[in-house]
């Protein structure tokens, strides 16, 4: 039987490379996007298109309709993918903007999964996979509301994780860092006449979207799928670091531009 797997934030870059991919190795892919325009182009692709903004309480209850009716309430997977980053120093963050941030990385990705859980609860089997970030690992200057999001978007993970032992759906986070995407060119600024700019030494390290594979692969496909997939150097080198150094020196080696 076809498994069914929903991947959120489509229209380009981890989603897309994600959504090709897993049409391939036989899945049936249930591709959301935002804009119409692209769920129309999601069908011609071959995928399921679903028009979903998680930014929109009642986007999310009918995006969520649909996947159960075209599924047939039999789900096997949900990569929560997608999300955008809100940059800028802390005080140039608005409330409303900073709701809107957690309102899509992780209040949507939140009401979607409890939508959607019941499908897979049923069948005593599935994998929830999110896409955190390096971000959700370390804070730095300009990047507090998304990293923020993301730290929420890590220990929302880690108690479904717990919540769902022994149901025999398990829950895993992908974890990049630069990756070469379209989400740079999409941040939302702050203060566009200050834009926060990745450091120039993280280009050395940006690999394309591919890279993710191998952890998405795993995460759905091995019986003993990891919790978390470090993706990329600098995300390694991260949680490596996390566990040597003291605080005062990580925030001596972020600090460097």
């Amino acid at each position: 039987m076809q498994k069914a797997v929903v991947i959120t934030g489509c229209s380009s870059g981890i989603g897309l490379t994600a959504a090709n991919d897993l049409l391939q190795r036989g899945y049936r892919v249930l591709a959301t996007c935002r804009k119409t325009e692209d769920v129309e182009r999601m069908n011609q692709l071959g995928f399921t298109g679903i028009q979903l903004d998680l930014n929109d309480e009642q986007s999310v209850e009918q995006a969520a309709r649909q996947i159960l009716a075209a599924c047939d309430n039999r789900l096997y997977a949900l990569f929560n993918n997608g999300g955008y980053g809100l940059y800028g120093p802390l005080q140039s963050v608005t409330r409303r903007q900073l709701e809107q941030q957690f309102a899509t990385n992780l209040f949507g990705t939140h009401q979607l999964t409890r939508c959607l859980l019941p499908a897979m609860l049923a069948h005593g089997e599935g994998r929830i996979i999110s896409t955190s970030s390096v971000m959700g690992l370390i804070s730095t200057a300009g990047r507090g509301a998304y990293a923020a999001s993301k730290y929420a978007l890590e220990a929302w993970n880690d108690a479904l994780r717990h919540e769902l032992h022994g149901s025999g759906i398990r829950v895993s986070l992908i974890e990049p860092g630069p990756i070469d995407t379209r989400f740079s060119d999409n941040v939302n600024q702050t203060q566009r006449d200050k834009p926060v700019q990745n450091p120039g030494i993280a280009a050395r390290f940006t690999l394309p979207a591919t890279a993710i594979l191998p952890a998405l692969r795993h995460a759905l496909e091995s019986h003993h799928p990891r919790l978390r997939y470090p993706v990329t150097l600098v995300s390694w080198g991260i949680t490596f670091l996390l566990r040597l150094l003291p605080a005062t020196i990580m925030d001596m080696i972020l600090r460097v531009k």
